[in-house]
């Protein structure tokens, strides 16, 4: 909660690696939780994420805010971390006290997020941080899981990247509060932007807030000061009353969420302590029964109901 650098990296290093301790330090902070403005940030690899997020961060850090930063990267297929390819290209401001920059791997986690995202946001936010920025792994179709965690979504597509298919396909058009066409520099910019606008004006209007397209270069920070008010702006739309809708919504999905991963870790701990899970695994083995099947069986030993079919299933 002072801030220290040190501390902040092994309490996410704590949840990240799902530590005992980890479930009692976020119950410590979370009370201290729920000051910070999340962006995320998201679009295809190689439309200049990270290097906007550079330029972002440093204009934040003229305005005087405190920033924090959490990058997800691919999973290395051999040691199971992250590539660490953002944080090695944002090294100018890893020595900024105000800033506070982690990569995570996305250990094969779904919707371009880690699953200790959420709660290394709550670190950042405890640790005092005005504004954290949250960066998706660049997976294209699979991105939409940022909106469970970041108040404004900032979706950045390029000039010759496909951007019209893109924006039609990737389900990005329904998530993405501010839009941005960087590389701005590029031959058929102006294009990208006019193809994106023409795609939001078929799109359903959220609720009062139309989203805007804004044009970047990230490598001279063109559009930079535009996104920011832009981000602003989306802010204080959501202070209207937007936000408290949001946030009971994301408390559900939370608690939903808990309760299905405690529900899990308790089953299968019970069953597989049990013979007949020995049986059944034998069984499947030898082709004596699916595990469909099997599984329905246990559920119903462990429910002490006769076996049923849970659901039908196309042979």
């Amino acid at each position: 909660m002072r801030g220290d650098k040190r501390s902040i990296a092994r309490a996410i290093s704590l949840v990240e690696n799902n530590e005992p301790e980890a479930q009692k330090l976020m119950a410590l902070l979370y009370p201290k939780t729920g000051k910070a403005y999340v962006v995320g940030i998201t679009g295809p690899p190689g439309a200049g994420k990270s290097t906007l997020i550079e330029k972002l961060v440093k204009e934040l850090r003229n305005r005087g805010k405190n920033v924090g930063v959490v990058a997800v990267d691919p999973t290395s297929p051999f040691t199971g971390g992250a590539f660490l390819g953002d944080r090695v290209r944002m090294q100018d401001l890893s020595v900024d006290p105000g800033v506070f920059i982690r990569s995570m791997a996305t250990r094969n986690f779904p919707g371009g997020l880690a699953k200790a995202t959420k709660d290394a946001l709550r670190v950042l936010d405890a640790s005092g941080k005005d504004v954290v920025i949250v960066e998706t792994v660049g997976a294209g179709q699979s991105e939409v899981e940022v909106v469970k965690v970041a108040h404004t979504v900032v979706v950045v597509l390029a000039p010759g990247l496909g951007d019209d298919i893109q924006a039609i396909k990737a389900g990005q058009m329904e998530i993405g509060d501010i839009f941005v066409v960087n590389k701005a520099d590029r031959e058929n910019a102006d294009k990208a932007v006019s193809d994106i606008e023409a795609m939001l004006e078929l799109a359903t209007e959220k609720a009062g807030w139309k989203p805007p397209v804004v044009k970047t270069s990230a490598f001279t920070g063109e559009g930079i000061a535009q996104l920011l008010e832009h981000s602003d702006q989306h802010r204080a739309y959501l202070r209207t009353g937007v936000l408290d809708e949001r946030r009971r919504e994301r408390v559900e999905n939370e608690l939903v969420d808990a309760l299905r991963e405690r529900i899990t870790e308790s089953i299968l701990s019970d069953l597989r302590s049990k013979s007949e899970w020995k049986r059944l695994t034998r069984r499947i083995l030898t082709r004596q029964t699916d595990p469909y099947t099997a599984a329905d069986e246990l559920l119903a030993r462990r429910l002490k109901s006769k076996p049923k079919q849970i659901r039908k299933r196309k042979h």
